[in-house]
This record gives structure tokens, sequence and C-alpha cells, in this order.
């Protein structure tokens, strides 16, 4: 079966996460860490209606599998990676899926799971053994880390960006857990911060948990009809953010990424800063990071954190200043887990210090497109071995790199991504260039050309 998606568990959860699947899961990892030498677990959730349920499942299968567990309580998805450095921990939580959702996502020194370590879980899953000696069964405890995690958070935004004084910001915590950190760390740094749907409610009653230009409409009217400089909105888990300007217009998501890769590349200390990101990120970052003397290494989506890792094996981890996808962003020199909290204090910082409308000017927006071809999970294998032929065929003047899906990339800085979604019969395209309309019809009708000859076969 395939247990993991590109982001840990996830599934309804009277359907496939269930309070079952979850004590299993917890058995077979807690076996895994004892094999690895170690036994204690930091568990954590968001505030889903599920989530007190399926904890208490994880919990039996993590102490029947003989770990010690360490109950955080309520907390976002960052504090448990925070918390999770030196030991290991799981958090209880479907990020930005809907309410009805839930998840459970692995952590090891800050790092999420890597697919090895995944495949191990899902071969003890699968063997289902059997609890552990009766003496050897865990005990819980309880651990408070969310005020720890807040101020080193703070520590390190305001060392980094100083204090964002006189900054009158706007966050939309969705009814998630950005509720318990984002508001009181910003107004920490002294910036003057309004809160909106600041209670944690797993039903999301204020909005959809998956923050959208079309789910976040109160966030951006309030930004456009007050005087406050910046609004922030945060998913489920608060490990997404996204920001809106003055005028109410979300600022798009590779903007912001160009803005903090620039950031952090311009303010490296050590020679050659690396910014790590997905195929699916613009060329925009490219310009603004090579313009400042680093380089840009992507990785395939949802696995920034192998990139980290790979770079940590091979001594090279301190030139990874930065590592981030859409909404998704990694402080390395914080931690090697996704942080949506960390990400809108340094984003406050900035725009305090310099407004919104500075850092992205300098900044070139292309149009950009996302689009889906229905695709059977059967053939999508064989039409990406396919495909490669006929998008050389159809673009002679592109280079072509099929190392993380097929990224065609163009001189004027135009590029075109193919890539199989993983957890829908579908095929991703994505395009970002003045010609957009035309470089996604061409390769629309090259995918579909490619899938009705592999049907035919």
């Amino acid at each position: 079966m395939d247990l993991f998606g590109t982001a840990g568990i996830r599934g309804s959860a009277t359907e496939s996460v269930t309070p079952a699947l979850a004590l299993r899961v917890g058995r077979a990892v807690a076996i895994h860490a004892r094999d690895h030498g170690d036994r204690t677990f930091l568990v954590g959730r968001d505030g889903r209606v599920t989530g007190g349920g399926l904890l208490a499942a994880l919990e039996a299968g993590l102490m029947s599998g003989g770990a010690r567990v360490l109950r955080l309580g309520q907390v976002p998805t960052p504090t448990l990676g925070y918390a999770s450095v030196g030991s290991r921990g799981v958090m209880v939580t479907a990020s930005h899926n809907p309410p009805m959702d839930n998840g459970l996502k692995l952590f090891v020194d800050g790092y999420e799971y890597s697919p090895a370590a995944e495949a191990e879980v899902e071969r003890l899953f699968e063997e289902a053994p059997a609890p552990v000696s009766w003496a050897d069964w865990g005990t819980p405890a309880r651990r408070t880390v969310l005020g720890d995690y807040r101020q080193a958070a703070v520590d390190y935004a305001t060392e980094l960006v100083g204090h964002p004084s006189g900054l009158r910001v706007a966050v939309d915590c969705g009814n998630g857990m950005a509720a318990t950190a984002a508001p009181q760390a910003l107004r920490s740094m002294g910036a003057d911060v309004v809160a909106l749907n600041a209670n944690v409610d797993g039903r999301f009653p204020g909005r959809d948990s998956k923050p959208t230009a079309e789910s976040i409409t109160d966030l951006r009217a309030f930004t456009a009809d007050s005087d406050v400089d910046l609004g922030l909105a945060a998913d489920g888990d608060a490990d997404r953010l996204v920001v809106v300007d003055a005028n109410g217009t979300v600022v798009h998501e590779d903007t912001i990424l160009a803005v903090l890769a620039e950031m952090y590349v311009e303010r490296a200390t050590c020679e050659e800063p690396v910014v790590i990101t997905t195929p699916n990120a613009s060329a925009r970052i490219d310009e603004r990071v090579t313009e400042h003397g680093g380089s840009v290494e992507r990785v395939a989506l949802g696995s920034l954190h192998e990139g980290l890792r790979r770079r940590a094996a091979d001594g090279t981890a301190y030139r990874v200043v930065f590592a981030a996808e859409p909404w998704k962003h990694i402080h390395p020199q914080f931690g090697p887990w996704i942080d949506g909290i960390v990400s809108a204090l340094v984003l406050g910082g900035l725009v305090a210090a310099r407004g919104l409308e500075a850092l992205v000017a300098p900044i070139t927006e292309r149009p950009y497109r996302k689009e889906s071809v229905a695709c059977p999970d059967a053939q999508k294998a064989p039409v990406m071995r396919a495909l490669p032929d006929r998008l050389a065929a159809t673009f002679p003047d592109a280079k072509l790199n099929t190392a993380r899906g097929l990224r065609l990339t163009f001189e004027d800085a135009s590029w075109v991504l193919v890539r199989p979604s993983g957890t829908e019969p579908l095929v991703r395209l994505y395009a970002e260039s003045e010609r957009v309309q035309e470089l996604i019809e061409s390769t629309r009708i090259a995918l579909q050309e490619t899938l009705e000859g592999v049907e035919d076969v």
C-alpha cells in the first residue's frame, strides 16, 4: 500500500486516517525508532475535531511499541518541528485540508522523515507487529514548548531583520494553530497586530483552512479598507503563509519566495550561497538570487527537506541559506522544518524597514498559468517516459530537464513544467511566460497526443 504521500499521511478521518490506522502507525513508528536507538517521541495536534481521538490512538500505538511519549498539546506544526530537534515527533494534522480530514506527519531531529525511513515504517505497519513486552511499555508525560518556540522565533527574526516598530499588520489565523503563535510573536517584536479568526476551532468556521485569494476575502477587504501595511493568512497548522498588500491584493507566492531568497543571499556570510526550491517555482527567484551571487538548486515538489538532508550529508548544509516552494518556507539557520510563523516575522521586519512595494519592485513578474489534464494513474509512467521526445520536437529551442518532472526552459526566462500528480489521476502543467497561453496550449496538445498513443498500445 502507499501509506505516505508527499507530506506525511493524510485523508478522511472516518475512512482512511482512522484511530485504527493511527494505532498501527504509532506502534510501527515506535518499533522503527527503537531499532535506531530512540525511544522518546513528542506528540502534538492541531485543532481539528478528530485530533483528540487520533492522538489517543497514536499514543497507545507508540507506548505499546515501547516509546516514551511527551505531550505538547495543541501546537503549530513548526512548534513540533522545533521541539523534535534531538528527538523524534509526530504531529496529528492535515495541514490545509478540509475539516473532515486528518493526518500524521513524522519528524526526527527537526526534519520530516526521509522516504527511506517512511518505507521502513510502512513495512512495519504492514507486518502489524504485536505489542512489546508489558514491562517495556512507555509512559506519557507533558512538556510545554510553545512559549519557548515563540521566543526563539522572535529572537531569530529580530536579529535578522530588526523590530517591525510602527508596522500595522492584519493576521488571519483561519481558526487554526497560527492563533497560538503568530499574533503574539509579532506583537512581541513590536508590531501593531489586528488578529482575525484568532480562536482555534477545528471546524474552520471563519474560512477554509487553505488560504487562497478566494477564501481570505475578509482579510483582503479589511486590509483594503483600513490603514494596515500588510496582511498575512495562515493555514490550519501554520506551516504555510499567504501575503496580502495594503490594497487587499494577494502577492504572488513566487514573488514572496523571491523576496525572501534575495534577502537571505544578500546577507549570507558564506561563499556561493544556495537557495533550494522546486521545479514549479518561478524564474524570478533565479534572477534575484543570481544577481546577488547565489545559485538555485531544484528538488522534487515536497522534497525540500531531502535537499537539505543531502547537503547535510556532504557537509555543505551551511551554504543553503533558504529553502522554499510556493507558500512554504524553510529557514535553515532557524531549523529544517517548514515554518509559516517565522516567515511572518521575517516578512514583517522587512516590510517595516523597506515597505512591501519597494521589496517587490525589482522582481519581474510574468504571466503564470497552471492547468491539469486527466490521466489514469496506470498511464502516468508510460506517458512521462514517452513525452520528452514529443516535447523536444514541439519546442526545439528549449532546454529539457528530466530530473524533477519535465521542465523546459527558454532563453527569455520562460519555462514549462509537466509533472504527474501524486494524489489524483492528473498530470499538472505549469508555465510562466509573456506567451504563456501559447506554451500551455502547445504543451497540452503534446501531452494529449502522447496519452492517446499510450492508450492505443
